[in-house]
């Protein structure tokens, strides 16, 4: 089981992303559009310069009360962990707890191609464990 496995399973498979030069304001107002966490930081939409998250607000909001004025470059994390298409799912979950993120974006010859989120990592996982309950009790309960 691999990442691309949960891309194609995503209902909305689509890449959030806004410029660094964008206004938290407006990185607010995207985050409650599309009801996500994060939001990767690029000026073609390609490109990973970095990504921004509701973390990234609170903890800039708790430093100074006027992060609402500033761009999303100044409070994004610029240094992003990421993984490939071709990763296993396994993996991402250890990245994911080891590193004490909940949004890694996929990227593919240099190329942002997906964002996985901690959801969609459990959504793939139980439903993984839940084929495989499925396909034990068809074995065990065979005549």
């Amino acid at each position: 089981m691999n990442i691309d496995d949960v891309l194609r399973a995503k209902e909305h498979p689509e890449v959030v992303t806004i410029s660094p030069d964008a206004g938290v304001r407006e990185l607010l107002a995207l985050l409650a559009e599309h009801n996500i966490g994060a939001v990767v930081v690029s000026r073609d939409a390609t490109t990973l310069e970095g990504i921004v998250s509701e973390r990234d607000v609170v903890r800039h909001l708790h430093a100074d009360g006027t992060v609402v004025n500033n761009t999303v470059g100044a409070i994004m994390t610029p240094t992003v962990e990421t993984c490939a298409p071709d990763t296993d799912l396994d993996a991402v979950m250890k990245t994911m707890t080891d590193r004490r993120v909940r949004h890694l974006p996929v990227v593919h010859e240099d190329a942002v191609v997906g964002v996985i989120s901690i959801g969609d990592v459990v959504k793939h996982k139980i439903g993984q464990l839940q084929f495989e309950r499925d396909e034990l009790d068809r074995y065990v309960h065979q005549s």
